[in-house]
């Protein structure tokens, strides 16, 4: 074996392609299959971000999903986006401790062993970081740090270099190129990716890319020529479009090209089969491949965020303006600075252009986010020295600044659990209970969560569970009956529950 898959389905997929919206039952189907299949590692959705999707959106305990997956893949170890110890990443900064209680707690009950930890720019790496790492890896974790791409101005060799000597200097497990656009193209692939591998020295340097552009498959390709041994891809139908390739066709291909890759290909078949009968059941989009499209090279506008956008512009009604939120994006990210397009930039970039659409009027409303952007609570690399100087005057003499500026200024990081427990709620309350609160700022959703009862079952993959339930809804079929060869069986419909009567 010398090429190794991690695998997205889970996390990048489902936030790609499906707006984070992958349920608790949908991964309890195949998450067994998927240990077995010899990835590498497992993308989770284990980052805050996701919790908040769950508890709000889907009514799921995220901490029942994680319990979940710990048990059904044992075996694999299991990686989530771990930037930092803020629960609460777009709203007001979170008390460390309890962020590091949140990576322990996952980290102990086997829900998560990796941390891909993104330094999206030379900020983070020199003021962040230095206090996350040690911390992580003391947990226990393995460290995978992300190295993220872009095109503008200012992202040139000597950036990417420069970010990849820094990342290396932590002495990670291993740096990844993660180009969350799916903005390479193989010509620009064969110039970074060596230089890249020469900042990092001996820590080896893994691939993730988007199909966005249609590109992805072929920069694989390349990859492997150049020397990359670790891929991220997903199984469709959480694969193509705007996630990650296929890993069916990344693996055909990396075999044709004379590599070896210790997967089990008729396992990640059936996992497939599974995920597109889930698909068709709650009607979620498929992956497909995409053509080269060459707006994505102007916007920038990562899959996730895309997927994220259509959500939440059909919830308001708006979805047949996403086109101009998408200028207008392209728009902000200019006068911004030209700020990578990853998180948090990105959402803030989507989220304000949402709003100037919306409100037909541009900077009508300006989110808290940006207002804190152009006072540099992110750093000078996020871009904020190169944003319109206007726009940031602007902003910075709203009121608002100076509230922000005051809540910017209040120390967090000596506030212990006792007192975090006081601040959100009672003394008495779980870990667990604490940690959601802290995510969601408040309790009225969580108990919202708890009241809508355990999560959605789903059994798509045993036909005749799906017929039982089917069965259900039609009172007016008493009997059916199922035959094959000699095997047969009668179920009858007793006031309006399906019960078999009789096997034969």
């Amino acid at each position: 074996m010398d090429v190794r898959i991690l695998d997205t389905t889970f996390r990048d997929g489902a936030q790609s392609l499906w707006a984070m919206a992958i349920r608790h039952g949908m991964m309890e189907q195949v998450a067994s299959d998927m240990d077995n299949a010899g990835f590498a590692y497992i993308e989770v959705p284990a980052n805050s971000i996701h919790f908040k999707k769950y508890i709000r959106d889907m009514k799921e305990n995220p901490f029942d999903v994680m319990r979940m997956l710990a048990r059904l893949m044992p075996k694999t170890t299991k990686s989530a986006m771990a930037g930092g110890f803020n629960l609460n990443p777009f709203g007001n900064p979170t008390p460390p401790a309890l962020g590091v209680l949140y990576q322990q707690t996952l980290f102990n009950m086997g829900a998560l062993n990796r941390a891909q930890v993104t330094c999206n720019t030379a900020d983070q790496m020199k003021l962040q970081l230095p206090g996350v790492l040690p911390i992580l890896k003391d947990i226990g974790f393995e460290i995978a740090m992300a190295v993220s791409y872009s095109v503008s101005p200012r992202h040139t060799d000597e950036l990417f270099a420069e970010q990849t000597r820094k990342a290396a200097s932590f002495k990670p497990d291993s740096i990844y190129l993660k180009d969350q656009g799916g903005l390479l193209t193989v010509d620009r692939l064969r110039e970074l990716m060596p230089i890249m591998q020469q900042a990092a020295g001996d820590i080896p340097v893994e691939l993730h890319s988007h199909c966005t552009t249609g590109l992805a498959p072929l920069v694989y390709a390349e990859a492997l020529k150049l020397g990359v041994k670790m891929l991220h891809c997903g199984i469709p139908p959480l694969a193509d479009g705007p996630a990650q390739p296929s890993v069916l066709e990344t693996i055909r291909n990396a075999r044709l090209m004379g590599h070896t890759v210790d997967v089990d290909d008729k396992l990640i078949q059936r996992v497939s089969e599974k995920l597109y009968a889930i698909a068709r059941q709650d009607g979620m989009p498929m992956g497909q491949p995409m053509p080269y499209d060459y707006a994505q090279y102007i916007h920038q506008i990562p899959g996730g965020v895309i997927s994220n956008l259509k959500f939440q512009l059909s919830e308001i009604g708006l979805s047949h303006r996403l086109d101009e939120v998408i200028e207008e994006c392209i728009r902000i990210r200019e006068e911004l600075g030209y700020p990578i397009m990853i998180t948090p930039f990105s959402q803030f970039v989507g989220t304000q252009a949402a709003i100037n659409v919306a409100t037909g009027e541009r900077y009508k409303i300006v989110i808290d986010e940006l207002i804190r952007f152009a006072m540099g609570t992110f750093g000078e690399d996020s871009g904020f020295t190169w944003m319109n100087q206007e726009l940031r005057d602007r902003w910075l003499e709203l009121p608002r600044a100076r509230e922000l500026a005051a809540v910017g200024k209040r120390q967090i990081d000596d506030i212990s659990l006792e007192d975090c427990r006081q601040i959100f709620g009672a003394p008495g309350i779980s870990d667990e209970d604490l940690m959601m609160r802290a995510i969601m700022g408040g309790t009225a959703e969580i108990e919202a969560m708890v009241a809508a009862g355990p999560p959605r079952r789903y059994s798509s993959t045993m036909p005749l569970v799906t017929l039982l339930d089917e069965l259900k809804k039609h009172s007016g079929v008493r009997f059916i009956q199922v035959q094959r060869g000699s095997d047969s069986i009668t179920l009858q419909n007793r006031a309006g529950a399906a019960a078999p009567a009789a096997v034969q």
